[in-house]
């Protein structure tokens, strides 16, 4: 994974925040990376339900930034997308940052685009490597019990990479 700089910004896509925001992890964010940018579509999905208390969330994390596109037609060059997920692509195009997104297509989009990128469990991979949390299972096992459906084979190689397998 390649971590970003100053000059290399990071940008999320809707799904890990909120998956971060279900496990009470969203200093994670701060944490590993400092500042991260969110596009105006993905604070409004961000906060389309459990809009007060999301709303909170955000106001509480003042290193999710929601940030404006510079081009705002950029997004209409990825089809098939949803405007979350294009308009994070553009941001992190935009800006040469890196993109942490879930969705498939996204990260298809992002990897033809020369992008870095992970996802909600490479940001926890990353936490634990660092020390901020103390394991990658239980959270993983929290989020599959909200419903947030994730791949098991990637779940194995994480559990493997974290060193959690039995």
């Amino acid at each position: 994974m390649i971590l970003p700089t100053p000059d290399r910004p990071v940008v999320a896509n809707n799904t890990p925040l909120v998956a971060l925001w279900v496990l009470g992890c969203l200093p994670l964010l701060r944490d590993l990376f400092g500042v991260v940018l969110i596009p105006p579509s993905v604070r409004a999905e961000f906060t389309a339900t459990e809009r007060a208390r999301r709303e909170t969330a955000l106001t509480d994390a003042p290193w999710i930034k929601t940030a404006p596109l510079i081009d705002p037609r950029r997004p209409l060059a990825y089809t098939g997308l949803d405007r979350g997920e294009a308009e994070t692509l553009a941001l992190a195009e935009e800006r040469g940052g890196m993109v942490i997104i879930d969705e498939r297509k996204g990260r298809r989009y992002a990897r033809r685009l020369g992008l870095p990128l992970t996802g909600t469990l490479g940001v926890l991979l990353l936490a634990k490597e660092r020390g901020l949390i103390t394991s990658v299972a239980a959270p993983i096992l929290e989020l599959q019990t909200a419903g947030l459906h994730l791949d098991p084979h990637l779940i194995a190689r994480i559990l493997e990479i974290a060193d959690e397998t039995a």
